[in-house]
């Protein structure tokens, strides 16, 4: 390479005369020359890296993008079954423990172990810590409550077995055949047919064709057999144990005060006697006299999938017929 040459004019001789830098002067011109390459040189890949994703940084991005849209995937799915979990722990206490006689589970019980926060120190230490560790949290909440639900489910089935006697004077199954009626109305409050005011309906009223067959729900005796102001025939059965059922607006009765009967045993055939809009069977189910929702005394004779679809009727139906 061509050196550049330098000359500077000196009044002394009248001559220019050739100059030569020192090496002070020479560094000096190598710095700014690479202080301004470096400039460049970073000023390109800056706008290299704006303008165009390396293809390192793509794949980082496209890994990011896979592993949230799993994680919130993994996080729905997550609470879904928190959800679930809570609904069963709800049956257990006020449901099947009730009915039991027995203490619900104590919260210490089922959430034990959930308060140790040095377990998750470590994993505050990784790449996105804080979603991995409130991840593992939710985990360990669910698997803790798994575990306590299980063990309540051993102790509930332990006591059942004690008390066979009781369970079959539970109300626990469907007083009409389940392809036999429509839901007309559910348990609560709902407006009056014929008066038209707001009232509480203490029972579920199942529309069917007059004559359709009754049937008890638990073992018991009967107490009442005869016609009721507003319930039309009516049927009473004590179950003991403090439980009792009612069938009412019967078109015909066919057993009498003081009979034993079993559970799923013929006693009466649907109609619309006593107060009634139409051909139904107003059933109620009561506990120490309180009146029960009884979508909750069906566990021995529906499926999960008919007890959800029964819950879900129960819940939307509100043409009372009594």
């Amino acid at each position: 390479m061509k050196k550049n040459i330098y000359y500077r004019y000196n009044p002394d001789t009248d001559n220019y005369e050739r100059i030569f830098p020192t090496f002070k002067s020479r560094m000096a011109g190598f710095a700014r020359l690479m202080i301004s390459s470096l400039a460049m040189a970073s000023l390109l890949l800056f706008l290299g890296m704006v303008i165009f994703d390396a293809p390192t940084e793509k794949n980082l991005r496209k890994e990011n993008a896979m592993l949230k849209s799993r994680y919130n995937i993994l996080n729905r799915r997550l609470d879904n079954s928190l959800r679930i979990m809570e609904d069963i722990r709800n049956r257990d206490d006020n449901f099947y423990r009730v009915m039991m006689q027995m203490d619900p589970v104590s919260r210490s019980q089922r959430y034990a172990g959930l308060d140790n926060e040095k377990r998750y120190k470590e994993l505050q230490r990784m790449d996105d810590g804080e979603v991995v560790q409130l991840l593992s949290q939710r985990l360990d909440l669910f698997d803790r409550q798994l575990y306590a639900q299980s063990i309540s489910f051993d102790q509930l089935r332990a006591t059942a077995v004690r008390q066979k006697d009781k369970l079959a004077h539970i109300p626990s199954v469907m007083p009409i055949n389940i392809k036999d009626f429509t839901m007309s109305s559910g348990y609560g409050v709902r407006r009056d047919p014929v008066y038209g005011s707001t009232k509480f309906h203490a029972g579920l009223d199942f529309a069917a064709k007059t004559g359709t067959p009754v049937f008890a729900t638990a073992d018991g005796t009967v107490t009442v057999a005869d016609r009721q102001s507003g319930y039309g025939n009516c049927i009473d059965i004590d179950h003991g144990y403090n439980y009792l059922t009612r069938y009412a607006h019967l078109s015909r009765i066919i057993v009498r005060s003081g009979q034993n009967v079993k559970r799923g045993e013929l006693i009466g055939y649907v109609g619309s006697t006593g107060k009634s809009t139409g051909p139904h069977l107003h059933y109620e189910v009561r506990f120490k006299d309180e009146p029960q929702n009884p979508v909750n005394y069906y566990f021995m004779d529906l499926t999960p999938d008919q007890y959800a679809e029964m819950v879900q009727l129960a819940e939307n139906a509100g043409h009372v017929m009594d």
